[in-house]
């Protein structure tokens, strides 16, 4: 249930409405908007009664919420999400090129793809520190000592940078370092991990699951922004089928379904959907074309030295090439199409 206030409501009245929501035994959740502050009702196992909070002093309107993710959905809100990155916007009216290697190798690799990647049009650095890997005796990762590398990348090109957070105790570290924290597919639901990333005072960019539902994946993401944390950024990146021409299957079908249930952005990484080089490209045009708000692209100056994911890496010169097409898709798409209004966090 959705408790939608008046524009005149002040704050006197917005906590007598959470006191009243919470002495039920809710809890409640306030949610600011442009124009007034929506109040929702969260834990109810049922139906709540609307007349409880209708006669109260600025309420203007009770709305239920007839889906099971309640924060995530446009029924809650029904503006797009706008995330703030440091300078950089992700969502409505933006196209946010996200770009790096599959893992932080050492301090002159990261300098070196990083400075190749700016100068073709990313705005947020990716990579590894700590790698979830098939294998056991696949590299894993520098650890900490690749979060400091991340850390110089973003001091040197004035990028922030986003890498993956494996488990609850290395959280704090990871949070430490990164402007931006990645749960990965593996971990979609990893619930302990989700809840600890709602208490996270950084974004947090959530990967779909190898074989989760679109409802999965978003009440995945209910998990975050009900432990606090509004700032979450859905990634499609394919998932499993029987096909083997390519590493996954792209579902592009992703991108108008969630838009249509979510105000959160969604990007699409065609790096692990593919798997191989020669379709990023296309499945890249495809994600632009599809409206998504963001790619994540892996690239390496090296890949065929790469420690992981090499197969799948951009050469710098492919990424150039990816990014003004991008970007010529995108100008033309957003000249014929409106944005709609949007709420930046």
């Amino acid at each position: 249930m959705l408790v939608v206030m008046s524009k005149f409501a002040n704050q006197e009245d917005i906590d007598a409405v959470v006191a009243a929501i919470e002495a039920r035994g809710y809890r409640a959740r306030p949610i600011p908007g442009g124009e007034r502050v929506a109040i929702g009702v969260l834990h109810n196992e049922g139906a709540v009664d609307a007349s409880l909070f209708l006669g109260l002093p600025g309420v203007n309107e009770v709305v239920p919420i007839t889906r099971p993710y309640k924060l995530v959905s446009r029924e809650t809100q029904p503006s797009d999400t706008v995330i703030r990155v440091g300078s950089v916007n992700i969502g409505n009216g933006h196209l946010t090129l996200i770009a790096g290697p599959c893992a932080v190798e050492s301090e002159e690799q990261a300098l070196t793809i990083a400075e190749h990647v700016r100068k073709s049009g990313a705005r947020i650095f990716r990579g590894g520190a700590f790698k979830p890997r098939t294998s056991p005796y696949s590299f894993q990762g520098l650890g900490e000592k690749g979060l400091k590398i991340l850390a110089k990348v973003r001091e040197r090109f004035d990028m922030p940078v986003v890498t993956e957070v494996m488990d609850v105790e290395t959280f704090d570290m990871v949070e430490h370092y990164a402007d931006m924290i990645q749960i990965g597919t593996r971990n979609m639901q990893n619930f302990s991990l989700l809840k600890r990333a709602g208490k996270a005072r950084k974004p947090v960019v959530l990967k779909r699951g190898l074989a989760s539902t679109i409802e999965e994946w978003l009440m995945a993401a209910e998990y975050i922004m009900e432990g606090g944390n509004a700032r979450v950024i859905l990634c499609e990146r394919g998932v499993r089928t029987f096909v083997n021409h390519s590493r996954n299957t792209l579902d592009v079908s992703a991108v108008p379904v969630v838009q249509k249930e979510s105000h959160l952005p969604i990007l699409i990484d065609p790096s692990h959907a593919a798997g191989r080089r020669d379709q990023v490209i296309p499945l890249s045009r495809a994600a632009v074309a599809v409206g998504a708000h963001g790619l994540m692209v892996e690239v390496h100056h090296k890949p065929e030295e790469a420690m992981s994911d090499g197969a799948q890496s951009l050469y710098p010169r492919q990424f150039d090439q990816l990014c003004r097409q991008a970007d010529a898709m995108y100008e033309t798409f957003r000249n014929t199409d409106a944005c709609s209004i949007s709420t930046t966090v």
